[in-house]
């Protein structure tokens, strides 16, 4: 005999039971329901009726709720590696703007940074031997000390900034450079920019180099030898998030080196963005410490890059302009 089995012709011998041909099926023992003529039936009974020609069955189960997509992301190191040294955190904090080291002190701590900037010429290292160093708050036995040439206007100043701060930290190789255009926006100046970088490669410095978010200098910088390349977000200390996605998702997929996001961070979101376009890492320092809860906020940032990686590395869903049901229409009754 011959009935519909899901909507579809199946040959089955006369006399047959329902529990039989859900044995045939390979469903004995399954959570299912069955429905015989539009009728459901209990699953105590299946023994007991036996199908005719022509009887429509239908037999449904849970499943889940969406159909899978392949990650077009591959799996991806969760380490970052800046100079051949691992980072279980892929948050930067500076340690500038905060009402004191006390606050400092346990802002950083909240964010789990393990990287953290000093702008050499602004701290308060050496001012007076009764003030608290800031050394001792982030030590360099707990902390990648990152020395930065914030406040540096010439190639000249900047070069001068880096070997004072490997001589202050023994030797220490790995800088954070950045030469600045103008005190308006603080802008990159990129021909001093690119200027001391080639110094400072060729004197053996491992060069994190703050930049715009220009693709093509990008590239340039990392050819030159750079460890990290840092594109602003939108200007230092502006908080308002990353206005060029698109610049900074090529400036990533061109490259072979980290790229962190630098400078323009205003909240939690904004982090998250920049990790979930791929970024290697998020650099910050206003938007925690101007923050009313710095320490709150250090907690917040911390978290976004956290999820803002884990959504990178999930894939998300490609965007439609039409709505796309949840639930697979195969099997629909």
């Amino acid at each position: 005999m011959i009935i519909q089995l899901n909507g579809e012709a199946h040959s089955c011998h006369d006399s047959l039971s329902l529990a039989q041909l859900v044995a045939q099926l390979g469903f004995t023992g399954k959570r299912l329901a069955v429905e015989l003529n539009e009728e459901i039936r209990p699953s105590d009974s299946y023994s007991l009726i036996k199908l005719k020609d022509g009887d429509h069955v239908e037999i449904v189960q849970a499943i889940g709720g969406g159909q899978a997509e392949k990650n077009p992301h591959k799996e991806q190191n969760n380490s970052l590696i800046i100079a051949g040294k691992s980072y279980s955190s892929r948050l930067l904090v500076g340690t500038g703007k905060y009402k004191d080291l006390a606050e400092t002190q346990a802002a950083i701590e909240c964010s789990g940074a393990e990287i953290v900037t000093v702008a050499i010429r602004r701290t308060n290292i050496g001012q007076n031997v009764d003030e608290p160093n800031l050394l001792d708050v982030i030590p360099p036995e707990k902390y990648t000390i990152l020395p930065n040439t914030a406040g540096c206007y010439t190639a000249q100043e900047a070069l001068r900034t880096c070997r004072l701060a490997r001589e202050l930290l023994g030797g220490h190789s790995l800088v954070k450079l950045e030469v600045l255009g103008d005190e308006k926006t603080l802008f990159p100046d990129i021909t001093a920019t690119l200027e001391a970088t080639d110094v400072l490669v060729k004197e053996g410095f491992d060069v994190m180099v703050y930049t715009n978010d220009d693709p093509v200098i990008a590239k340039r910088l990392e050819e030159m030898g750079c460890v990290a390349v840092m594109p602003l977000a939108a200007p230092i200390g502006s908080g308002l998030g990353i206005r060029n996605p698109y610049n900074i998702l090529t400036i990533i997929e061109n490259a072979n080196v980290p790229i962190i996001v630098d400078a323009g961070v205003g909240t939690a979101s904004d982090a998250a963005v920049g990790m979930e376009l791929g970024c290697e890492g998020i650099l910050m320092n206003t938007a925690i410490a101007h923050a009313k809860d710095p320490v709150l906020m250090a907690s917040a940032m911390k978290k976004a890059v956290q999820a803002g990686r884990e959504a990178y590395l999930a894939g998300r869903m490609p965007r439609r302009r039409y709505a796309s049901a949840s639930s697979p229409i195969d099997g629909l009754i």
